[in-house]
C-alpha cells in the first residue's frame, strides 16, 4: 500500500536519475499547482460520498453490502501485515522481472476494479434509466451441505441495471488494461478508496486511534527510513494510488510526469472520518460537527503535506500529517463540547440486530438531508 505523496521534481511512474540524460525537464509552478490540488480533489470525493454511503450501507441482504468491521485486534495487526506485503513486494521486484509481476498484478485488478467501479457508480446510473427500463431480478446463489446443514456460501442479489453498470466498468477495464492511461487507473483508484470507506467500518474511536498511530509509525519509517515505499510505489502498475500529471498543460492526456498520492492516505483517514460521522448521527443532534471538523482537518493535514514535500523536494508521509490533524482536531472540539466520553464510549451497532436496522432506516434520511443543507 502506497502512503507517500511523490516529490514534485520525481513523480513520474519511471524514476530517473539525476545523471540520466533522459532526466524530464522541472515541472512548472502552474503544472505542480494543478497537479497537486487535483489530487487533493480526487481524495476529498469519495471520502465525503464514502462517508455518506457508510451510514446507508451494511444493512441490505448482499454480502458485498455488508460492512467489514475493523476490531482493536484487527487495528493493532494491520500494520504489521501491511509491512510484511510492502516488504514482500519490495522483494519480488527486486528478484523477478517487473514487467511479469505488473502483468499478474494487472489481471488481478482488472478484476477488482471492475466490481469496484460498478458498485461505485450503480446508485447514481439508478437516476439515468427510464421508468420503462425491464429491470429483472437475479439472484447468485451458492451453497454447502444439504437439509439443515445447508449452509451458504455466496447470496448476491442483483439486476439488469447492475449488469448495465458492469458492462460500462468493463470497458474501463479493457482501457486500463491495454493502455494503462492514468485516468483509466484513476478511475479504478476512486472506486477502490469509495469502496473502502463506504465498506470498512470501525467498531469505535479507540480503535481508530490504534489503526492510524500503528500506520503513522509504519508511514514514517518505510518513507523516511528506506527507500522501500517509494521504490514500490514506482514500480508497482495498479491503480493503488491516485495519480495526476505535472505536465498537463504542456502535453495535454499524453502526460506523463506524475504525482502520485497512495490511495492509504485517503481509505485510512476516510473510514476515520466516516466512523466521525455516524457518531454526530448517534447524537441525534442535527449536526454534524465532528465529520465536518476531521474533514477540514483532511484538508489541512493534506495540504502541509504538500507544502512541506515541496519545500524539502522529498517524498512525503502523508500520515505523518494526517493523523494528528484528523485525531487531533475532533478530540479538540470533544474537550470544547465536554463530550469525550461520548465519543470514546460510543460503539458500532451489529448490523444483525433488527434494532439497528430500524434505527438505521430513520438516521440515513436525517444525514442525507443534513449534509445537503449544509453544502448548499
Amino acid at each position: 500500500m502506497d502512503s507517500a505523496l511523490s516529490d514534485p521534481h520525481n513523480g513520474s511512474a519511471e524514476a530517473d536519475g539525476p545523471t540520466n540524460s533522459t532526466t524530464r525537464p522541472p515541472s512548472t509552478p502552474e503544472g505542480i499547482a494543478l497537479a497537486y490540488g487535483s489530487l487533493l480533489l480526487m481524495a476529498l470525493l469519495p471520502i465525503f460520498f464514502g462517508a455518506l454511503r457508510s451510514v446507508r450501507c451494511a444493512r441490505g441482504k448482499n454480502a458485498s453490502d455488508m460492512p467489514e468491521t475493523i476490531t482493536s485486534r484487527d487495528a493493532a495487526r494491520f500494520p504489521i501485515i501491511a509491512s510484511c506485503t510492502l516488504l514482500g513486494l519490495y522483494l519480488f521486484f527486486k528478484i523477478f522481472s517487473q514487467e511479469y509481476i505488473n502483468l499478474l498484478l494487472s489481471m488481478y485488478f482488472f478484476v477488482l476494479g471492475i466490481l469496484a467501479l460498478s458498485h461505485t457508480i450503480s446508485p447514481f446510473m439508478n437516476k439515468f434509466f427510464p421508468a420503462t427500463f425491464p429491470n429483472r431480478q437475479y439472484q447468485l446463489l451458492f451453497t454447502q451441505g444439504s437439509g439443515e446443514n445447508k449452509e451458504e456460501i455466496i447470496n448476491y442479489e442483483f439486476d439488469t441495471k447492475d449488469l448495465v453498470c458492469l458492462g460500462l466498468s468493463s470497458i474501463v477495464g479493457v482501457w486500463y488494461l491495454l493502455r494503462k492511461h492514468w485516468i483509466a487507473n484513476n478511475l479504478f483508484g476512486l472506486a477502490f478508496s469509495l469502496n473502502g470507506v463506504e465498506l470498512l467500518h470501525l467498531n469505535n474511536v479507540s480503535t481508530g486511534c490504534i489503526l492510524l498511530g500503528g500506520l503513522f509509525i509504519y508511514d514514517v519509517f518505510w518513507v523516511f527510513g528506506t527507500n522501500v515505499m517509494v521504490t514500490v510505489a514506482k514500480s508497482f502498475e495498479a491503480p493503488i494510488k491516485l495519480v495526476f500529471p505535472q505536465d498537463l498543460l504542456e502535453k495535454g492526456l499524453e502526460a506523463n510526469n506524475f504525482a502520485m498520492l497512495g490511495l492509504g492516505d485517503v481509505v485510512i483517514p476516510g473510514i476515520f472520518i466516516a466512523l466521525l460521522l455516524r457518531f454526530d448521527i448517534s447524537l441525534k443532534k442535527n449536526t454534524h460537527t465532528y465529520f465536518y471538523t476531521s474533514f477540514a482537518a483532511y484538508i489541512f493535514g493534506l495540504g502541509l503535506t504538500i507544502f512541506i514535500m515541496h519545500i524539502f523536494k522529498h517524498a512525503q508521509p502523508a500520515l505523518l500529517y494526517l493523523v494528528p490533524a484528523c485525531i487531533g482536531f475532533p478530540v479538540l472540539v470533544a474537550l470544547a463540547k465536554g463530550e469525550v466520553t461520548e465519543m470514546f464510549s460510543y460503539e458500532e451497532s451489529n448490523p444483525k440486530d433488527p434494532a439497528a436496522v430500524t434505527e438505521s432506516k430513520g438516521t440515513e434520511a436525517s444525514a442525507s438531508k443534513g449534509l445537503e443543507k449544509k453544502e448548499k
